[in-house]
């Protein structure tokens, strides 16, 4: 499959323009995602490969497969690491959680929504920042 580099390039403009970061495009079985939050080496945005019927590229040499098992938001709304500001995390990478055990707060529509897991393991990455907005499928923990 070729992937147009356009697309790459337009999208990494849209990660300045709009100061985001992260953007996603999917048509049909190919999904395109560019993110800030894995710079290479120059300094450029990298895009990450999150499945098998994910196509990936970069502008850069270097490109990141993740792997583990990926939880996903249930819902749009915006993502809180907490029950309140300030307090405890539910979880911190490294941290061996349970299915079922909730991982984040999402609000949606002045309504706090406990996202539950959906597998066992132990955080590897969490994917978004407290408080940032989250869309329906957006990964936003991945699990060893």
């Amino acid at each position: 499959m070729k992937i147009d580099k356009k697309i790459i390039q337009e999208l990494s403009n849209y990660l300045k323009e709009f100061n985001l970061t992260e953007i996603e495009i999917t048509e049909k079985d190919t999904k395109i995602k560019v993110s800030k939050n894995n710079v290479s080496i120059n300094n450029q945005p990298q895009v990450v490969s999150p499945s098998s019927a994910t196509t990936s590229a970069t502008s850069a040499p270097v490109q990141k497969v993740i792997s583990g098992t990926e939880i996903t938001s249930p819902i749009i709304g915006t993502a809180y690491h907490a029950p309140e500001p300030g307090g405890k995390k539910f979880v911190e990478i490294g941290k061996k959680i349970k299915k079922g055990d909730t991982i984040m707060i999402v609000e949606a529509m002045k309504t706090m929504n406990h996202v539950p897991s959906t597998a066992d393991g132990v955080v590897k990455e969490i994917c978004v920042e407290d408080g940032q907005p989250v869309e329906f499928g957006q990964t936003i923990i991945i699990l060893e």
